[in-house]
């Protein structure tokens, strides 16, 4: 996603909010082998981030989660918070919950505004995370996610004065009961002045306080090692997965199974990354539509990774 087309999607859903794993085999043997306990692999729901249909969304919340639903997908993570009258979508927190709710659509994540705080004083932050909470937990959500900074922030110094905040931040969400989790974009993963930025968020948040949301087409797109390598770095703090795909030419974002990020090469590595939920995301470059590439993603996750 890029930072223009979030804000641009924050005023929209911002306004009033009243407005319309393989198993092991034992190998073959003469003598009897002790029967060996298998892991039952994790069942994972599909999961959509509803930034990719915010159009949609914006016109008909209701027509659109119906849709959503039929599609298969299982939960969403939101993009979009009026703290002021604590809703999504320009619905009241509580109406929007149930309207997932009557779908059998959980909601454990959300992308809440909170770049435009990253140099404002601490108790502007904690009163702005405040509001978060009280809307995630309205949502039943497990996280809430840091998920852009603007440019001002990216400078290396800054971005390290932006990190310095998270532990703090990740503690005030946690004695709510939630978890504070951090989203990629390219930028983290370019080296500044010798210095990789996704390396200093590694080494400067606690792993307990601070998650990982991947974006795997971001990490794809700039980042010179693979998936593989940064799990290892970090196992098992890797909660969340936004999984999306690279045109073969542009580079730009297209839909699952068209591009060059072939999945399933990196979901053998869900358990070692400790993934918990993914999220199919498409933030534009739609060959046709938002609402026919969330139906194309669907039908490769389904056929590909979740079979």
């Amino acid at each position: 996603m890029t930072t223009i087309g979030r804000r641009l999607f924050m005023q929209i859903a911002g306004s009033a909010a009243f407005a319309p794993m393989t198993t092991m085999t034992s190998q073959a043997s003469d003598t009897p082998q002790t029967p060996r306990t298998t892991k039952t692999p994790r069942r994972y729901k599909m999961g959509l981030q509803l930034f990719t249909i915010r159009r949609p969304l914006a016109a008909d919340v209701g027509g659109t989660l119906k849709r959503v639903a039929a599609l298969g997908y299982e939960e969403v993570e939101t993009y979009g918070f009026d703290p002021n009258a604590t809703g999504y979508y320009g619905l009241p927190a509580k109406e929007f919950a149930q309207r997932l709710r009557d779908l059998n659509i959980t909601c454990v994540s959300g992308h809440y505004d909170l770049n435009r705080f990253a140099e404002a004083p601490d108790d502007a932050l904690n009163r702005y995370i405040d509001q978060c909470i009280e809307g995630a937990k309205v949502l039943g959500q497990s996280y809430i996610t840091w998920p852009v900074l603007d440019e001002t922030s990216k400078p290396i110094e800054k971005f390290k004065a932006v990190v310095a905040r998270l532990n703090p931040l990740g503690e005030r969400v946690a004695k709510a009961g939630l978890q504070l989790a951090y989203h990629n974009h390219g930028w983290e993963f370019v080296e500044q002045n010798g210095q990789l930025p996704y390396d200093i968020l590694l080494k400067g948040t606690d792993p307990a306080l601070v998650k990982l949301q991947v974006d795997l087409y971001w990490l794809a797109h700039d980042s010179k090692e693979p998936a593989n390598y940064w799990f290892k770095r970090a196992p098992g703090r890797y909660a969340m997965w936004h999984v999306k795909d690279m045109h073969k030419v542009s580079r730009d974002y297209t839909e699952l199974g068209n591009g060059t990020i072939d999945y399933t090469q990196i979901w053998p590595d869900t358990e070692l990354a400790g993934m918990k939920h993914f999220f199919v995301e498409q933030g534009g470059n739609f060959a046709q539509d938002p609402m026919k590439s969330i139906e194309d993603c669907a039908a490769y996750v389904k056929q590909r990774l979740l079979k």
